[in-house]
């Protein structure tokens, strides 16, 4: 198991009540040994205002790295925070997914040199996810799935993911048909590993941007280990307007080139020359 300090990253962008949310989520981990750095992609002031306020209430150790507003731009704000890291294991989510109180000591148990971790998220409806309060993430009502379905949910076999504990998350994480993709809302990795690499694409905007880093990290040698089923966070609802046709088109010509020629590197990365 990993013992040293680990840093967690994650990305926002004009979104205070979500981003609240998921400091609450990390505040009440039971794993305290983590530094948080927010990968901010040009939020306006209140941002910070808020931030700064969270960090007052709580022990967390919160580090906020900003860009101007340029779009969308997460690979380069992401490039921005792995180089603040100070851990030399990174766990990475998303500033729209809470996390369980588990999901920094599940990362921890399942680290392992030569992977890195791929997990998922349950997606909550708009209703539910504007209804958490700080205290419903402090019980775990937020993911207690009896909780979830009294409060307007709608059943479904993925409130599995919530549900399977112990041997039966094991296999359901040895079985699930899902791919090991390395997922930006849950997925886990050594900082030599990726920057290996070279990081993030900075080329790429919305479109899987996290899974092309993944096909790099696999073509280096890097193994993927599935925690879909053990490392649980929720995702917040919410508007996706920064994308378009074009965009999407540029992230699968990048990752279409990444798969095709079994790329390692990007040029176009942490460090660029």
């Amino acid at each position: 198991m990993y013992q040293k300090l680990i840093s967690v990253i994650f990305t926002t962008y004009n979104s205070i009540d979500w981003l609240e949310k998921v400091l609450w989520g990390f505040h009440h981990q039971t794993d305290k040994n983590f530094e948080i750095i927010i990968a901010d992609d040009g939020s306006e002031e209140d941002t910070r205002i808020a931030i700064e306020s969270f960090a007052q209430h709580s022990h967390l150790d919160i580090q906020h790295v900003w860009q101007p507003d340029d779009g969308f731009q997460k690979c380069k704000i992401m490039n921005k925070a792995l180089k603040k890291a100070t851990g030399d294991y990174l766990v990475f989510t998303d500033g729209d997914c809470i996390p369980r109180k588990d999901f920094v000591a599940v990362h921890r148990e399942h680290a392992e040199p030569g992977f890195y971790l791929s997990g998922g998220y349950f997606k909550l409806p708009m209703t539910i996810s504007e209804q958490i309060t700080p205290s419903d993430i402090a019980s775990g009502n937020a993911f207690d799935a009896s909780w979830l379905l009294a409060n307007g949910l709608k059943r479904t076999h993925k409130l599995s993911k919530l549900t399977a504990q112990g041997f039966k998350a094991k296999l359901m994480n040895s079985i699930t048909p899902t791919r090991r993709t390395w997922n930006g809302h849950n997925a886990s990795g050594r900082k030599a590993d990726l920057v290996a690499v070279n990081g993030f694409d900075e080329r790429m905007q919305y479109g899987g941007q996290d899974c092309e880093l993944g096909y790099r990290l696999r073509h280096n040698g890097i193994k993927a280990k599935q925690i879909r089923y053990s490392a649980i966070c929720v995702h917040l609802d919410h508007a996706r307007g920064y994308v378009n046709e074009e965009m999407l088109a540029n992230s699968r010509r990048i990752k279409k080139a990444t798969l095709g020629q079994r790329l390692r590197f990007t040029e176009f990365g942490l460090n660029q020359h």
